[in-house]
């Protein structure tokens, strides 16, 4: 890694919240305690739709950043999306991340009647979108001519406060998206592979440490010389912030039908007192870059000591 890590930032990810208060007091809260992000899933399952609750957590905050984890390219057709994102961005006077993704979930698929492509065929989709959303930011009209899209002469309005474009998180976990990531993104986010289209036991098995080393090797020869631009980012879902980190890590393995090595030394986990996690961040983003890291909505009040201490250094 360079001799001058990059500060660290953290995020809130989001998901079965239903009511307005609720919500409304999870932004509130995330922004008072020092995360830098809100983000939500784009599923079709037990959550608010990303567009009107995320500008409602802007419209109820000062500084806190917003976005998806991830957007679904499938979902919408990339115009739609890019004048949506632009809006927010203006909305918030600047406070869009966009996290772009080809998508996975197959149930999502299944019950909207979207055929499920083939992942070649999803990621080639999902580049073109990003080329598309892109165009549309950038000054003047737009033409884009591509196996799943075609733009003819439009200027995309309104333009993002955020100019050229919102910085773009991609996140993967095969070397194809993980190698468009580490071309395309200002934010790499590095994930389980998920090309079961579930997550179950295949997806654990890509988790560990020496997989996410793989995974980082890979952003870093793909990406060459703009390694030093790019915000490493890490997704942590298992989380349990507990006085006895041997007991929290075995509860999760246990759980996970795993070993506890592999929870004690994955990144996608964080278990232990606050000394601890303080500890294995530093260690993670000397090891891998880590430096902006994502935790769910359960965890903000446990975590807040560990933002108070890292955030911005």
């Amino acid at each position: 890694m360079s001799s001058s890590p990059r500060p660290f930032r953290f995020g809130v990810q989001a998901r079965s919240i239903q009511s307005r208060t609720e919500w409304t007091e999870l932004a509130r809260r995330v922004e008072a305690t020092g995360f830098s992000c809100l983000t939500m899933p784009d599923h079709f399952d037990d959550q608010l739709a990303p567009v009107p609750a995320l500008m409602t957590a802007a419209n109820v905050t000062t500084d806190l950043r917003i976005g998806a984890l991830v957007w679904d390219n499938d979902y919408k057709h990339p115009l739609v999306l890019a004048k949506e994102l632009a809006t927010m961005d203006v909305l918030s006077d600047g406070r869009v991340e966009i996290g772009l993704g080809a998508g996975w979930m197959i149930s999502d698929y299944e019950q909207s009647g979207m055929p499920y492509d083939s992942a070649k065929v999803r990621i080639d989709r999902f580049v073109e979108g990003l080329h598309v959303i892109r165009g549309l930011m950038s000054d003047g009209p737009f033409s884009y001519t591509g196996q799943h899209y075609t733009i003819t002469n439009h200027n995309g309005t309104p333009k993002p406060v955020q100019a050229p474009c919102p910085p773009v998180l991609i996140g993967g976990g095969g070397k194809r998206v993980l190698s468009i990531a580490a071309r395309e993104a200002d934010i790499v986010g590095v994930n389980a592979t998920m090309s079961a289209g579930v997550v179950g036991p295949d997806a654990f098995t890509t988790m560990t440490a020496e997989a996410v080393d793989e995974k980082v090797n890979i952003v870093r020869e793909a990406a060459g010389e703009r390694m030093n631009d790019i915000e490493m980012n890490i997704r942590a879902f298992l989380v349990n912030i507990s006085p006895d980190a041997t007991a929290a890590a075995a509860a999760i393995a246990s759980m996970l039908k795993v070993e506890p090595k592999m929870v004690e030394d994955t990144p996608f986990a964080l278990v232990g007192p606050t000394d601890k996690l303080i500890e294995d961040l530093l260690a993670r983003r000397e090891r891998w870059g880590f430096s902006y890291v994502i935790v769910g909505s359960d965890d903000v009040d446990g975590f807040a000591p560990v933002v108070a201490a890292l955030a911005g250094k």
